[in-house]
């Protein structure tokens, strides 16, 4: 649907007629500049041809500079779009534990981080709608992508994450305080941390129960889950099955704090021996519904002033050159050769 933004400036039209009547006219000087090419100029006076036109031109810039300034626009179709006010950060522990080869993907032996990365993403991408961001933590937790539509960056940002980058140790308490800190920031119906990891809290500034506090106190709830196998064959000597042994790689892995932050928060805890168990507590979490608000409707809008704005600059230029071409014209043919005239009668006796 066309329209004008402000239709009220088509007042200002017959301004320049207003202009010409109400002022008086101002009296011939006594001396003026000449400029010999405005000779060959046809003299505009009364209501000739070239006045007209001149007029008209006039006008004709006059009227589109007016019709810019009303701001014409295109709006759109309605478009109804319901947004979620779910604010949703995941922090995923890259301690260098998490290298631990106790997963098995596609039948091989793969790192944690390796199929968290996998099951992680796959969640990232289907959670539309949410705002979603990534925290990562070892012995410091950072956050390494604020919340967010864009879900492609934040599976890219996770898959981008390096053993190592955050220290060796284990910040749980602090990955908390800090997605506490960031969902707070903005106001939601339901704030939600998933946080995974597969240790124990062994570095950082703020006890996880502290932390959990904290996330209870600003309603935030924490879904906790634990990754790891807990059994796992170590290869013996120069890596042949000669003094191979049985071992648990998720001894170290605090349950109890883990379960007793979800507890605490209104969450869940989760335990992933495998990639297949890690995936179904994703999709079990992919079922949490957003919280949705009331549906919103807006027409997108095209702004057209730059149109007739340019057109009159166009007209106007042209306006402003025509009598230094018409001069130049003139002087070209003032300056050209002429044929010589023909003799007339004889020789002179």
């Amino acid at each position: 649907m066309f329209e004008f933004g402000f239709p009220w400036v088509f007042v200002l039209l017959p301004l320049p007629l207003l202009v010409r009547w109400l002022l008086p006219r101002s009296e011939p000087l006594s001396s003026a500049l000449k400029v010999p090419y405005y000779r060959q100029l046809p003299r505009a006076k009364g209501s000739s041809p070239a006045n007209r036109l001149n007029l008209l031109l006039l006008w004709l810039i006059w009227t589109l500079l007016v019709v810019a300034a009303a701001r014409p626009q295109w709006f759109g179709e309605p478009i109804t779009q319901t947004s979620s006010a779910r604010d949703l950060l995941i922090a995923v522990d890259i301690s260098g534990s998490m290298e631990t080869p106790d997963m098995i993907l596609n039948g091989n032996p793969a790192m944690r981080i390796t199929a968290v990365k996998q099951v992680v993403g796959d969640f990232v991408l289907r959670r539309k709608g949410d705002r979603l961001g990534l925290v990562l933590f070892g012995t410091r937790a950072y956050l390494q992508a604020p919340l967010t539509f864009d879900r492609a960056t934040v599976d890219t940002l996770l898959n981008e994450a390096q053993i190592g980058f955050a220290g060796q140790g284990t910040a749980i308490g602090d990955a908390i305080g800090l997605s506490v800190k960031r969902l707070t920031q903005r106001p939601a119906e339901q704030r939600v941390l998933i946080l995974l990891t597969d240790g124990a809290n062994t570095a950082g500034e703020v006890s996880p129960l502290k932390a959990a506090e904290l996330a209870k106190q600003a309603g935030v709830t924490v879904y906790t889950i634990g990754v790891g196998a807990e059994e796992m064959v170590q290869p013996g000597l120069l890596g042949s099955r000669f003094g191979a042994r049985r071992v648990n790689p998720s001894r170290d892995l605090d349950s109890e704090t883990l379960q007793a932050i979800a507890d605490k928060t209104g969450g869940q805890y989760f335990r992933a021996h495998n990639p297949q168990e890690l995936a179904s507590i994703y999709t079990e979490l992919d079922r949490l519904e957003p919280v949705e608000q009331d549906a919103e409707t807006y027409r997108p809008l095209k702004s057209l002033y730059i149109w007739p704005l340019a057109v009159a600059l166009l007209l106007a230029a042209l306006w402003g050159l025509a009598p230094l071409a018409m001069g130049w014209l003139a002087t070209r043919s003032n300056h050209s050769p002429k044929s010589p005239l023909p003799a007339q009668g004889g020789q002179h006796q």
